[in-house]
């Protein structure tokens, strides 16, 4: 059983939402690229979640529970102490990282408005980034696009969302692919507004980041 919330407004800039998950009976939950970095609380304590870039299969017994809190994507910034591509596909308990150690759940949302008022800004450009890449474009036009050298469109994407801005293109459009096909459209439509080729493309490319078809990520 999954819910989402909106987050408090101190933090509503950088943070998407705070969800919670309880695992009503022992499953495996598959948790696909999105961009984004999770502060979660599950029952092995505190850690902090991603970017990732490939399927992350979590065994979850009866009566788990997990909470978190989702950043927008470009949005992490150090708020944990380290540049946000040391987190790329880890898994990182929260006292191995330094920083908040007064941090509990209860308190998560205040801790984080705090925190965030002491780090730099993310970069504005990131939604830009994301968004040149997510329509198709190749690497170099989107670069151009933006006013960036390929090699600076790189170091931005690198320092925002923790991986280069092909890995990045490959993450938005899956995420795209993956609303539209929620809404129920087409799956050719779903590839041709999604940005792929066709749709052989789109699947393969689902397949290599989620680890199964788009066809079973919509029947979990």
């Amino acid at each position: 059983m999954y819910r989402e919330w909106a987050p408090d407004p101190a933090i509503a800039g950088r943070v998407t939402c705070v969800w919670t998950s309880l695992a009503v009976s022992a499953a495996t939950q598959l948790v696909v690229p999105d961009g984004c970095v999770d502060l979660i609380w599950g029952p092995d304590g505190p850690h902090v979640a991603g970017p990732d870039t490939g399927p992350m299969p979590v065994r979850m017994r009866r009566g788990d529970r997990y909470t978190g809190v989702r950043f927008r994507p470009g949005s992490v910034g150090e708020v944990f102490g380290v540049p946000v591509e040391a987190l790329r596909d880890a898994r990182v308990p929260l006292d191995e990282l330094g920083v908040l150690p007064d941090l509990t759940l209860r308190t998560m949302q205040e801790t984080l408005a705090v925190r965030l008022r002491e780090v730099p800004e993310p970069d504005p450009a990131a939604p830009a980034i994301a968004e040149a890449l997510r329509t198709g474009r190749t690497v170099a036009q989107a670069a151009w696009e933006l006013g960036l050298g390929e090699r600076q469109l790189h170091r931005r994407s690198l320092r925002a969302f923790g991986y280069g801005p092909k890995t990045l293109q490959r993450v938005v459009r899956f995420q795209r692919a993956l609303r539209l096909a929620r809404r129920g459209t087409a799956l050719a439509e779903v590839a041709l507004a999604s940005g792929y080729a066709d749709q052989s493309h789109m699947a393969n490319e689902v397949r290599r980041l989620a680890g199964v078809s788009l066809g079973g990520l919509l029947s979990r």
